[in-house]
């Protein structure tokens, strides 16, 4: 690509935060990279932009994409072509590449395209995983990397913030456009304007959701209230918001009453293992403001209100108690290109990386972050939780890891 394409890509996408290629050293290496079509329910986004293509292809990296993988995020097979990408139109063709980069799991009807040594990126939705999906990947001797897992230097975990700002930013957008009469809300402006008293939002669970839902409902001029069973929490919001706002922790009383009276409630609650808290009795909703929204973020991890049902981008709310619920457990694919961008950015980054230091599989001994990220290594479970859940024998990398050094 030459330097007067990529400065059109750049201007066309902006992803602004992306690093100027990096020079080849001599231990450096080839990857070759597939990013196939996401088949997903409702999954429309990418995992490497155009531009990113031709960054890789730049530094001398193959890239394979299936025709159409860019296509609901606006990036179409022509920006790919032009990035340096090789278009492939069958799908077994594409997983001749031996880095495999996806957004959500590898279908199962795909997984017979897999070899022994193919090297996965991808997440793996650790709510709704499966034994028999998990032996049939371990079956293959692949090496998988879980985007729920991978770390960056820094120790954070880039990806699952990443789309978790997206998320949280958005379940506030998403709260103001149900609140209006043309969704039969109760017909309010989210925020508040002059002479006229802020709407409240109540804000259930103090991580990076919790946190950017508050950035944008303050933003708006919003009146929020934030619970979360974690004092450190708490302080940290503060401090990353650079004001006060109103904080306490889970009393079921105090919740209750800020809950009669909220225009927003958003579901913000995680758990590290399993189901996420139920924190909201039916009962509290039903006391709620009739026209509420709720917001339930958590329900990929069943929720934490208990009237909450999974819904999806095509029907994504219901009512129950007269409270509109929105409880759509893939809320950043609803805009796709922001978060295929953020995505890409990361992953991209990170390939380059691996191509300088000779290969995925030589860098994953030298960074401790990526290693946290496989969960099957060669027919090896690595990854304890799922070790647990499924009474699979459990592999330690970092001993082998030692064992290599």
């Amino acid at each position: 690509m030459t330097p007067d394409s990529l400065a059109a890509f750049s201007s066309k996408y902006n992803p602004t935060t992306l690093e100027a290629p990096l020079r080849i050293s001599s231990k450096s290496a080839s990857l070759s990279i597939g990013v196939p079509r996401e088949r997903g329910y409702q999954e429309n986004r990418v995992a490497l932009t155009p531009l990113a293509v031709a960054q890789l292809v730049g530094l001398g990296h193959e890239v394979l994409v299936e025709s159409k993988a860019g296509i609901a995020s606006f990036f179409s097979d022509k920006d790919y072509s032009e990035a340096g990408a090789r278009i492939v139109y069958e799908v077994e063709e594409l997983y001749k590449a031996h880095l495999i980069v996806k957004v959500g799991p590898v279908p199962m009807e795909e997984i017979q395209y897999l070899t022994p040594g193919k090297i996965v990126f991808s997440a793996i939705h650790l709510p709704t995983i499966q034994s028999d999906y998990l032996k049939a990947l371990l079956d293959k001797k692949i090496i998988g990397i879980a985007y729920e897992y991978l770390r960056d230097k820094s120790d954070s975990l880039p990806i699952v913030r990443s789309m978790s700002e997206i998320a949280g930013s958005s379940a506030i957008l998403i709260a103001a456009e149900y609140m209006s009469n043309q969704f039969q809300g109760n017909g309010k402006l989210l925020g508040g304007v002059s002479g006229i008293p802020p709407s409240k939002v109540v804000i259930l669970g103090a991580g990076t959701v919790g946190e950017f839902a508050a950035r944008t409902a303050l933003g708006l001029g919003s009146d929020v209230r934030i619970f979360d069973n974690s004092i450190s929490r708490l302080k940290r919001l503060q401090n990353n918001l650079g004001q006060r706002v109103y904080t306490s922790v889970l009393q079921p009383e105090i919740l209750a009453d800020e809950l009669r009276t909220a225009d927003v409630a958003v579901g913000a609650m995680h758990a590290e293992k399993g189901r996420a808290p139920m924190v909201v009795s039916e009962q509290m909703v039903q006391n709620m403001k009739p026209g509420a929204v709720i917001i339930d973020v958590s329900i990929d991890q069943g929720g934490c209100f208990e009237t909450s049902e999974i819904t999806n981008h095509t029907k994504p709310v219901f009512k129950k108690h007269d409270v509109i619920h929105y409880c759509v457990p893939n809320i950043p694919s609803r805009v796709s290109q922001t978060a295929s961008v953020s995505l890409s950015n990361i992953l991209s980054n990170l390939l380059i990386d691996a191509g300088e230091q000779g290969g995925v599989e030589t860098y994953l001994w030298l960074e401790k972050g990526l290693r946290a990220g496989i969960y099957c290594y060669n027919g090896n479970l690595t990854n304890r939780y799922l070790s647990e859940k499924f009474n699979i024998n459990f592999t330690n990398l970092e001993l082998i890891a030692a064992a290599r050094m």
